[in-house]
């Protein structure tokens, strides 16, 4: 096992300039969700009967969904296919997916409009409904992923209980939870790491199982029988650019190994997964005819062209170029593309290619919406920050990072 492959706390400055923006955002975002619970919906969204769903269902939810797969991808790759020497990967991995399915969670309770009642599907069970499939998946899933998260803190706090004053009594009890959380855990997290690969997979193609019941408002460049195989092969394709991607930026910023011995054959593997999900939609374009509409100047139209072009063909030869494959900057330009047209599809499917046939007037974000949405992002890469910071999550040994 090499050095990086042990995580420990990063020794950096935690308040930076970019850090106080990010404060600064989430404090604006929070203005915005008291104005929200005060006057409703309407007093901060554009959304109206016509347009349900808007930024916050596009962005936070089904981009954030899909961009939190590289929890189940890289654990299933170490511990399930046995690839144990991408383990360094796992715990980042594994960070991401649990804040970005919370916030997930949270974007759905402000978006709602009676928040109160997120429990119900838990209890009033709707077994022919897909969003009540997609509802208790995430729900289950979460719960998963914290558990799954439960070892790092187990590891960094086991031993070092040392409560103030009188509650200093209950030290050994936190020990003990600890200890029995340290041995039970060892034993039973492959049941956790399998039981989080079903369920994203449930819940990522349940999430395109939503719009099949809109061929008449879903534009025909994106509305496809396929839909909930599109939305699942797409997210198991930017698992692992999520993951090279997050892995550049905390090197970068914090002076880590940059780890190209793991990034490398991970792009290999995006290579292959981006190719069947790239085959499988130019060859249902081609099946149902919708290609006619690639060239009708529609709005629609330059959007699924620019998702394709950016967000598909062009990161996926870059990878296939082997001088570039090697290049760690070649790797997060393409993992980046790759990320921005996953993002720019569900974006699509939810808003751009969605045409209610009554409407009378188009939907674009207000400002609330866009203030909140920056809020929870800050928020998620501000907890993310204090996480590695003080829990053992990234590799800090070896702090060389590759020009």
């Amino acid at each position: 096992m090499s050095a990086h492959t042990k995580p420990a706390p990063i020794e950096e400055k935690f308040w930076t300039p970019g850090v106080f923006v990010m404060v600064a955002f989430m404090l604006t975002g929070v203005l915005f969700l008291i104005a929200r619970y005060i006057g409703g919906l309407a007093a901060v969204t554009n959304l109206d009967d016509t347009h349900p769903w808007g930024l916050w269902i596009g962005i936070d939810v089904a981009t954030g969904v899909a961009l939190a797969a590289g929890g189940f991808t890289t654990a299933a790759l170490a511990h399930i296919f046995g690839r144990r020497q991408y383990e360094a990967v796992t715990r980042p991995a594994l960070l991401t997916a649990m804040l970005g399915y919370t916030f997930v969670s949270l974007s759905l309770i402000v978006d709602i409009g009676r928040s109160w009642a997120i429990w119900h599907p838990a209890v009033y069970w709707q077994k022919d409904s897909v969003l009540f499939e997609v509802a208790m998946c995430v729900m289950i899933y979460l719960h998963v992923l914290y558990i799954e998260f439960i070892p790092i803190v187990v590891q960094h706090f086991k031993g070092m209980i040392s409560l103030p004053g009188r509650l200093s009594i209950l030290d050994s009890v936190f020990e003990g939870l600890l200890g029995l959380a340290d041995r039970i855990l060892d034993k039973v997290m492959w049941v956790f790491i399998i039981a989080g690969v079903v369920l994203s997979c449930m819940h990522q193609s349940g999430l395109g199982s939503l719009m099949l019941i809109a061929p008449t408002k879903l534009h025909p460049l994106w509305y496809t029988p396929l839909l909930p195989l599109f939305f699942l092969t797409s997210a198991i394709a930017v698992g692992y650019p999520m993951v090279v991607f997050e892995t550049t930026l905390a090197s970068s910023s914090l002076g880590l190994k940059d780890e190209m011995d793991i990034l490398v054959p991970l792009s290999r593997v995006t290579i292959f997964l981006l190719g069947i999900y790239m085959g499988i939609k130019i060859g249902d374009m081609l099946v149902r005819g919708t290609y006619v509409y690639l060239l009708d100047g529609t709005v629609q139209s330059k959007a699924f062209i620019v998702e394709m072009l950016v967000g598909v063909i062009i990161p996926w030869f870059m990878l296939l170029t082997p001088g570039l494959l090697h290049s760690r900057r070649t790797l997060f330009i393409a993992s980046t593309l790759i990320i921005v047209g996953v993002a720019l599809n569900r974006v699509n499917v939810f808003l751009v290619g969605f045409q209610p046939p009554y409407a009378e007037t188009s939907y674009f974000p207000a400002i609330g919406e866009m203030a909140i949405t920056a809020g929870f992002i800050s928020a998620l890469i501000f907890i993310y920050l204090v996480c590695v910071t003080y829990l053992p999550v990234l590799s800090p040994q070896d702090q060389e990072v590759i020009p």
